[in-house]
């Protein structure tokens, strides 16, 4: 054996192996993911060389990646097959930062500011390598380099300022990692630890890896292959595997993208949504790797919260990481990879639903809360989301539903607008007073059930130039000569008749004016506010009552609107003369009538016991 020579660490090692041990590394087990990581590359970059056709040293070795664990000796070895070095790539590349701009790359590191130039030197082996000086009291590295004519070398440092480097006979090809392990951290010569880690982070490796001697198992990283080479078995096992769900998948998005960004990506969406079964809120199932590399499990930057049900991988090699590639440094190209991934997932669902409508309508019933929150809260895909929403209309059939799309293109010529009502059912939608001037004009009107639909369409407000305006705010009037027809006061007896309603009302009403909107119903109640609703009062009072609000009542005043050709409003003008007490108690039961049709009355024991007299004095 050759005469040990020892070397001192570049400058910037030494600030590198402190930044390393004591600042970047949260969790000491990172290591093992970048030994591995970095035994992976070997193996790719000797791949590589076969291909070219160059000569190999030992050509017959197999690829593998082998750890064993010495709980005894309190050691850890690590070896591959790959490329190895040679004695001038162990002090460019274990003893100096191989990157012309190492300084600046420092000082950038310590200032916790802009990281991107980290990217230079990631994956170049000998910067995720000193992880392992955050475990090892030593390090010894063997290796020998692909090139027939290189010798073996070993390459050991106690993370100091010193390294040696020393010839070393009868080794092979690869690499060969021996880790003395420091006192305090003897878990890690345990297999069951190891073996942990290598599923949580080296999963998806394509090299074998061994652990003391048997293949730990692990799955094939199949989004990095050809579609065509992939089976329905094996896309259906891939995901039983990584979302835990005996059921196949709803729908499978299988992409790979080279522009804006690299990306391999393999999307699923399951059968069934958790949190409708009342598992509360789910946690981003989508995680993302680098070369095959787990880098964030359920990345939260990678995909929006309300694609929480999506379950899969993403792969690219274009994110810059940390020197420890446990968090993207680069924000603004995160969410170009967001936006890249999301807009395709919407592209893909929109040629579903127009593919396949049925299995489109499945997937809708199950994760319609989660689309509809998007429109709520992600303005950057809302009008992609847009496309997706689904509403019953006057137009379909019971239980079938419509698209905006589909409501524009039946628009009359003279439509403006795209109308909607809010109602618990179909049945309450369709004999809603609101409903009845568009059934007069022959407009089609969206059946909203959800709700939380209306705030979809106040955040939507407008669909492909279309306003969306509920049928509550319209600004419609019922024909003049149907009116006509169907008799009623006269327009000074009704105006006449609305101030004495007001009047008797009193401060539960802001105002009361003669229908232009009225067909079947005698009355109709309307928020003043412009921009509120019903269900949006509705929503409104159920925080109030949360809150413990004292004054409920003040903030019930509502505007009313009388229909004048409705024989009940007829009746009334007559009676007010004859019998005031009775009018006042028809006014107040028609107004909580109304307040029931607008899903607004809290507590219908006055109006109960208001019914009964009335029942009594027509008897």
């Amino acid at each position: 054996m050759s005469s040990m020579e020892k070397h001192t660490f570049q400058a910037e090692v030494k600030q590198l192996l402190d930044i390393v041990i004591n600042s970047l590394y949260t969790d000491k087990e990172i290591f093992v993911r970048e030994l591995i990581s970095n035994a992976s590359d070997a193996l790719e970059r000797l791949r590589f060389q076969q291909v070219a056709g160059n000569a190999i040293a030992d050509e017959n070795l197999e690829a593998r990646i082998a750890l064993t664990t010495d709980s005894e000796a309190n050691q850890i070895t690590i070896e591959d097959t790959g490329s190895g070095m040679t004695k001038d790539d162990l002090v460019n590349n274990l003893g100096t930062i191989a990157h012309s701009g190492s300084k600046e790359f420092l000082t950038k590191v310590q200032a916790d500011k802009d990281q991107k130039a980290a990217l230079d030197v990631i994956g170049q082996f000998g910067v995720g390598f000193y992880s392992v000086f955050m475990v090892a009291k030593e390090v010894r590295v063997y290796t020998r380099s692909y090139l027939p004519d290189e010798k073996g070398w070993c390459w050991s440092s106690e993370g100091t300022g010193e390294y040696s480097i020393e010839e070393e006979k009868g080794l092979r090809r690869g690499t060969k990692i021996v880790i003395s392990l420091k006192e305090d951290e003897k878990d890690f010569a345990q297999d069951y630890r190891i073996e942990s880690i290598i599923k949580q982070y080296s999963n998806f490796v394509s090299a074998p890896i061994e652990l003391n001697g048997k293949s730990v198992s692990t799955v094939q990283a199949i989004w990095t292959r050809s579609k065509s080479e992939i089976t329905e078995e094996e896309y259906n096992k891939f995901y039983q595997y990584i979302g835990h769900d005996m059921e196949e998948p709803q729908y499978r998005l299988h992409f790979n993208a080279d522009a804006p960004l690299a990306i391999k990506s393999l999307l699923f969406i399951p059968k069934k949504n958790m949190e409708r079964m009342g598992l509360g809120r789910q946690d981003v199932q989508v995680n993302l790797y680098c070369k095959k590399v787990l880098i964030e499990s359920k990345s939260k930057s990678l995909m929006p919260e309300w694609l929480r049900f999506v379950k899969g991988v993403v792969d690219s090699e274009d994110i810059p990481l940390n020197i420890s590639r446990e968090s993207m440094q680069d924000s603004a190209l995160m969410q170009k990879l967001n936006k890249v991934i999301t807009s395709r997932l919407l592209k893909f669902l929109d040629e579903e639903s127009k593919k396949r409508p049925e299995s489109f309508e499945a997937f809708y019933k199950e994760f319609s809360p989660c689309l509809k929150e998007g429109v709520a809260t992600d303005f950057t895909h809302r009008e992609a989301l847009s496309k997706l929403l689904r509403f019953e209309s006057s137009e379909t059939e019971s239980g079938k539903t419509t698209t905006l799309a589909d409501y524009v293109s039946r628009m009359k010529d003279e439509q403006e607008e795209i109308f909607y009502v809010m109602a618990p059912s179909r049945a309450s939608a369709e004999a809603s007073p609101y409903n009845e001037v568009f059934k007069a004009r022959g407009l089609e009107m969206l059946y909203l059930t959800d709700p939380w639909d209306e705030f979809v369409m106040e955040h939507l407000n407008e669909f492909d130039g279309k306003k969306l305006k509920s049928a509550e705010k319209a600004d419609l009037e019922v024909d003049e000569k149907d009116r006509e027809a169907k008799g009623g006061l006269k327009s000074d007896d009704a105006r006449l008749l609305a101030n004495w309603i007001k009047e008797t009302l009193g401060d539960r009403v802001k105002d009361v004016v003669v229908s232009k909107r009225l067909v079947d119903s005698p009355a109709v109640v309307i928020d003043p506010d412009s921009h509120m609703t019903a269900t949006m009062r509705q929503m409104m009072k159920a925080v109030q009552r949360e809150k413990g609000a004292a004054d409920e009542q003040a903030s019930e005043a509502l505007n009313m609107e009388i229909n004048p050709s409705h024989s009940l409003m007829q009746k009334l003008n007559e009676t007010r003369s004859k019998d005031e007490g009775l009018a006042k108690k028809v006014v107040e039961q028609v107004f909580d009538s109304a307040k029931i049709a607008a899903g607004l009355m809290d507590d219908p024991r006055t109006m109960v016991k208001r019914m009964d007299e009335l029942m009594e004095a027509a008897l």
